[in-house]
């Protein structure tokens, strides 16, 4: 409970006393936050003549993450080291630079990462994109028998975001296979409520178990901003002897995930959201310790079947073009190409600031922000009812930071309007859900109150065009 000193939760005073009492440090200041003249200017370049403005309400994490202060800094001591060493940065470190030699700074990336999503320094690698990263990782562990031989299925969800249905189905495509046939999917059983429970996932592992070679599942839905049970779903497809993976992008950096502890086998993660690295930025894949060992005794190694390129091969060995390949331990075996190391320096950037606090503390404050939230849009509801409901799930356990609503028919496109007037930015899926996601690293309570106050005045003018 909040001792506030204030009887009304609906008051920015409520919410300035929950800001004053809050235990995480201030890391607000290490972002920038713009401005609504910053939104509104059709130029980058603020004229010297436009006055003060007040910061925008950011709550669209859940999109792309807000830039460090410190990523500009860091990105031009890359372009220094770049531009007086040339080639000579990649091995040589200097006295007076933050980021290490280029040949190093992806294994820089991977220990700071490491942390964020519960994992060992070795079982984590920062390499590519997203969805490239999951074609990689099919490659290595969807290995289907033939149609009716075995395991040859894949399960995802239904409404599953379509780049990860798009590579999945592409994937069975690739093995001679038919999508129509291979693609178990998960649909909601009341699609007014798009949740998909823990026991209906479960229960159609069971009904698919022998023909099952892979599943394939996100931690947080992007949609509802369902937050799955990773360990119980893990181990519930191991006990049937099925690989499992867990595309990441809306919960890691919004979720304390604990992919080692949890014997996840595989997973991987964007970094512009949550981790606020930037548009596109370099992604991260997560590989199960036992999955990275290499067998060197005798004259071939041994080792789980990837995709292979230099930058996964043997660092000590690398420069020695044998090409005879002998993969590093860990998930860094599983790298290609050399990664950029301009992109790899704003990636850094953010995650030396979730290395100054932990994912235990981040989520109690995401936890408190969002219970907040949802505290508000209740009291709304009972002043504007039958103008929105909530279709995330209610329970803490059961969702990320992310609250997303379902407006009424009609309703979207004036509130989304007046929310942009008024320097409000959220994020919106058609025809008519809004996504609400307070970060706790730069969000505060009288962000959430302004946006429960904005959407209120905007509910009531939409609602009466």
């Amino acid at each position: 409970m909040d001792h506030t000193g204030s009887a009304e939760p609906f008051s920015i005073e409520h919410a300035s006393a929950l800001d004053a009492t809050d235990v995480l440090p201030d890391y607000r200041s290490d972002f920038h936050i713009p401005t609504l003249a910053d939104l509104k200017r059709p130029t980058l370049a603020r004229p010297p003549t436009e006055g003060l403005s007040r910061p925008c309400t950011y709550l669209c994490g859940n999109s792309l993450g807000l830039q460090p202060v410190r990523t500009g800094d860091l990105v031009n001591v890359f372009l220094t080291q770049w531009r007086t060493k040339a080639v000579t940065g990649h091995f040589v470190d200097h006295t007076d630079s933050p980021l290490p030699p280029f040949l190093d700074i992806d294994d820089h990336a991977a220990k700071l990462m490491a942390p964020v999503v519960g994992a060992l320094e070795a079982e984590v690698a920062v390499m590519g994109t997203l969805t490239g990263n999951l074609h990689f990782l099919m490659s290595s562990f969807y290995r289907p028998s033939k149609k009716g031989e075995g395991r040859w299925k894949i399960l995802l969800e239904g409404k599953a975001f379509p780049s990860d249905h798009y590579a999945v189905e592409s994937q069975i495509i690739h093995h001679g296979l038919d999508p129509d046939e291979a693609m178990v999917l998960l649909e909601p059983s009341n699609p007014h409520r798009p949740i998909l429970p823990t026991e209906q996932i479960l229960k159609t592992i069971d009904e698919h178990a022998s023909e099952l070679a892979l599943i394939l599942l996100p931690g947080i839905q992007f949609y509802t901003g369902q937050y799955f049970d990773i360990q119980r779903i893990t181990a519930h497809a191991h006990a049937r002897g099925i690989l499992i993976g867990w595309d990441l992008a809306h919960a890691v950096g919004n979720v304390d995930v604990k992919l080692h502890d949890w014997d996840v086998d595989f997973a991987a993660w964007c970094s512009y959201k949550y981790l606020n690295s930037g548009p596109g930025a370099m992604a991260g894949i997560f590989i199960n310790e036992k999955y990275g060992k290499v067998d060197t005794e005798g004259s071939t190694p041994k080792f789980w079947p990837r995709l292979s390129g230099w930058w996964g091969d043997d660092k000590s060995t690398r420069f020695q073009m044998t090409n005879k390949f002998v993969p590093r331990p860990g998930a860094k075996g599983y790298q290609l190409s050399n990664p950029s190391a301009l992109d790899l320096a704003a990636v850094v950037s953010s995650l030396q600031i979730f290395n100054e606090t932990s994912m235990t503390n981040l989520r109690q404050k995401s936890l408190r922000l969002t219970a907040y939230l949802e505290q508000l849009l209740d009291s709304m509801a009972l002043r504007r009812p039958g103008l929105f409901d909530i279709i995330t799930p209610r329970s803490p356990t059961e969702r990320g930071a992310q609250l997303s609503i379902r407006l009424a028919p009609g309703l979207l496109d004036n509130v989304l309007e007046h929310l942009e007037d008024e320097g409000v930015i959220i994020d919106e899926r058609k025809p008519d859900v809004i996504r609400v996601a307070p970060a706790p690293l730069y969000n505060t309570f009288t962000d959430v109150f302004r946006f429960c106050q904005v959407l209120e005045s905007a509910l009531d003018k939409a609602s009466k065009t």
